[in-house]
């Protein structure tokens, strides 16, 4: 029997094997993900969207963002073609190989036919061996030792044999396992070098990689925002649990993403010694003199002066704060969803009593309003109609001017073709195609509703304490659906309590569309809940502080059962199973007499029913669990002054108007493309009654498209725990059966053993 022998292969199969398996393993993947494909965009495309000069320098801002696009995709062309090149020639090496070292024939070697006599042999092999001996000119040491070995196969009588047995005219060899690694590697003279590479890769190289990745990832949450801007947000609104609009405005350009020291993307010139001042000066109500800490700060008060110019259409430098305002701006959306989710948690906080002040509504839906006023780049009591292109300020005249005037988006899509193109009779027919165009494509979005109490066996009351689901379902059309219909209703926008106690539209909008700012020194007074004792008079101040005080105390304990809702429905799952036990086990124990069996009947149906009731409540979680998964994309928004692509997103959420509290937290609607249900909760009022809260719709990226929807809850009285049940009725017989059957004991007693001695 053979031995074995280890060998360093540094030529021959193994390392090619090692090298063509290691190839293949990266090549394939990277392939198909690296290799750059363009997209196919559809000739038609532009031809349907806005022709106007800001969207044609947005696109092609957009088209230039990566000037070495092109050249970095011919580079990984090259190396994912030169990588299939190089795998094609180890692939034939290694077929080569193969070959040679499993296809021993002689009679193929020597180049005569199968069955040959020995003088035809020794003749072939004659006139090879002249040919291939090394001493001749075209000798090839290499091909004359296979044509010997050859050659004895098919003349000597024990290489013959060997041959047929082994398919190796020497007979059996030793087992040869190859180490697909170099032999250099193990020599003594390169030990130091080996040593000093793998030191070099693998103590130095890859915990470099590791930590630079793990020290950058470390500073981000899930969102793409420093974790020491979201610090910064969670601090200045609990300090100021009522934030007017101008203040978010300075909170979002106080973010550190703004910051050289945190973000070294941002490029700070020369220039902006003069151009900067020179701006602030152009701005009124920019508040650069605030002493406050980082709102001081050189970064802050820059990037707020490019918002407040933003948000006021100013033209700046192309070549110095333009570029800035586009960083800053593109930065923006992720900034306001974290405000947004920090000022929920403060108010979530805030019903647990984890901290003293309770952040108002208008906190939040400040925060909201920012984001369409970033999109859009203009200030919140501008009118929605300056979303379309082309139309300015002198254009407002002629929509305000006509009876009844147009205050909204959905106005103007509603009037016939020869009205509007009337209304826009300053504009060329180029100028209002691109209106036409752009308004057509605005979302026209079917806000629906529906109140229920899933785990409960009547969902559709309402008791006291209670977890209640407000299914929102939008439905997402074209505004161009409206063009020319003056039947259609108008969408109630949502109306909001002014710091004075007036109530406004925030969509609509008298003379140009254009509100009076809000004094920000004037506190409003939050109106008391519905469920609140009304007082009045002077003496009764005391009590009004602690019917206040009673209010937080609600809404925390709200906040709580609401968290306690999973809990509730693994009780209430673990209850219909144990009933379902329980009258399994009583059918299976039967009854003699007809009352037994009328009783068995109830049973069976019952467990049916509660079947029946149990599918249905599966349904409903199932039905829940879907809307997790969402994805980004949605339809496009016409934002010329944004300089990336956005898509429409939403948020839902339910609140007290009366008493300015949130009661849901804002969901995020990133996916509505036709159709989508949204499942908002929260824990109904411990008091009965009747009250009316506010289910909202606010847009991310337009004005004039949030809606609002009444919720009217008739609150029942909490049904009393139930202490009997026809279930839990046993009859004396069966009771004192139970317990004679419970005293006898199964193990027999000294007295039981003389009593049947007795007998």
């Amino acid at each position: 029997m053979g031995g074995q022998k280890f060998q360093y292969d540094e030529s021959g199969g193994t390392f090619f094997y090692f090298i063509l398996s290691f190839l293949a393993l990266i090549l394939i993947p990277a392939t198909f993900y690296f290799w750059p494909r363009k997209k196919k965009e559809d000739p038609e495309r532009h031809k349907a969207d806005c022709q106007c000069e800001p969207c044609k320098k947005k696109r092609i801002l957009i088209s230039h963002s990566d000037p070495y696009k092109g050249v970095k995709a011919f580079f990984v062309k090259v190396l994912i073609v030169g990588g299939w090149v190089l795998l094609a020639f180890l692939t034939y090496k290694v077929s080569q190989f193969d070959y040679e070292m499993s296809n021993f024939d002689p009679y193929e070697i020597l180049g005569v036919p199968l069955g040959s006599s020995q003088k035809d042999i020794k003749k072939a092999y004659r006139t090879l061996s002249v040919i291939l001996h090394p001493d001749k000119e075209t000798g090839d040491e290499k091909a004359f030792m296979k044509l010997t070995k050859a050659y004895q196969a098919l003349t000597d009588d024990e290489a013959r044999k060997n041959w047929e047995k082994y398919g190796n005219p020497d007979g059996p060899g030793a087992t040869s396992f190859g180490i697909a690694l170099p032999s250099w590697i193990v020599e003594k003279e390169n030990s130091v070098w080996v040593l000093g590479l793998y030191a070099l890769v693998f103590m130095v190289a890859l915990p470099t990689v590791v930590g630079t990745w793990w020290y950058r990832s470390i500073r981000y949450s899930g969102d793409k925002v420093l974790l020491d801007t979201t610090q910064m947000y969670f601090y200045f609104f609990h300090k100021t649990p009522q934030m007017a609009l101008k203040r978010v405005v300075m909170i979002l350009a106080a973010s550190l993403e703004f910051d050289k020291r945190h973000n070294t993307n941002v490029v700070e010139r020369q220039s902006d010694n003069e151009e900067v001042p020179m701006l602030i000066r152009q701005l009124p109500n920019l508040n650069e003199k605030c002493k406050e800490l980082p709102l001081c700060r050189m970064y802050s008060i820059k990037a707020r002066a490019i918002l407040h110019a933003h948000l006021s259409r100013m033209a700046l430098n192309q070549d110095t704060l333009d570029k800035d305002r586009q960083f800053i701006v593109k930065k923006c959306p992720y900034l306001i969803q974290e405000m947004v989710s920090c000022v929920n948690q403060l108010i979530m906080l805030a019903y647990a009593r984890r901290i003293s002040k309770l952040p108002t509504i208008e906190t939040i839906e400040n925060c909201m309003k920012l984001s369409p006023m970033i999109i859009q780049g203009l200030w919140e009591f501008k009118n929605p109609l300056l979303q379309l292109p082309h139309v300015t300020e002198e254009h407002l005249r002629y929509f305000i001017s006509k009876k009844p005037p147009i205050r909204n988006l959905q106005q103007f899509a509603q009037l016939p073709a020869e009205e509007s193109r009337l209304v826009l009779r300053s504009l060329s027919d180029f100028e209002y195609e691109n209106v036409t165009k752009v308004l057509g494509k605005m979302p026209l979005i079917d806000f629906a509703v529906k109140c229920e109490v899933v785990d409960d066996e009547n969902s559709n009351v309402v008791t006291a304490g209670a977890i209640v689901t407000v299914t929102v379902e939008l439905v997402r059309r074209s505004m161009s659906e409206l063009f020319g219909d003056t039947t259609a209703k108008e969408k109630q926008g949502i109306t909001e309590a002014n710091d004075d106690g007036a109530e406004g539209d925030e969509n609509g909008g008298g003379g140009d569309g254009a509100v009076a700012p809000k004094d920000e020194k004037e506190d409003a007074k939050a109106k008391k809940p519905a469920w609140q004792p009304r007082t009045g008079g002077k003496g009764h101040k005391g009590k009004s502080k602690s019917a206040a005080n009673r209010n937080k105390h609600r809404q925390a304990a709200a906040a709580a059962a609401a968290l306690a809702q999973t809990q509730a429905t693994k009780i209430e799952k673990n209850k219909i199973n144990g009933k379902v036990r329980k009258e399994e086990s009583d059918a299976d124990s039967g009854a003699e007499s007809d009352n037994d069996l009328s009783s068995d009947e109830g049973k069976k149906s019952s467990l049916e029913d509660d079947d029946v009731e149990w599918e249905k409540f599966q349904q409903k979680i199932n039905k829940r669990e879907k809307l997790e998964g969402k994805s980004k994309v949605s339809h496009p928004v016409h934002c010329p002054l944004f300089p990336e692509e956005k898509y429409e997103y939403w948020w839902t959420y339910i609140c007290d108007r009366k008493s300015r509290t949130l009661l849901t937290a804002p969901y995020h609607v990133t996916n509505l493309v036709h159709r989508e249900e949204v499942a908002l909760k929260f824990t109904a009022p411990k008091w009965p009654g009747v009250y009316v809260f506010t289910v909202c719709l606010r847009s991310d990226s337009y004005f004039g498209m949030d809606q609002q929807v009444d919720l009217k809850l008739d609150v029942k009285e909490a049904a009393a725990i139930p202490t009997e049940h026809p279930q839990w009725d046993i009859s004396d017989s069966e009771s004192e059966a139970n317990e004679q059957q419970a005293n006898e004991s199964e193990f027999t007693t000294d007295s039981s053993d003389a009593e049947n001695d007795d007998h």
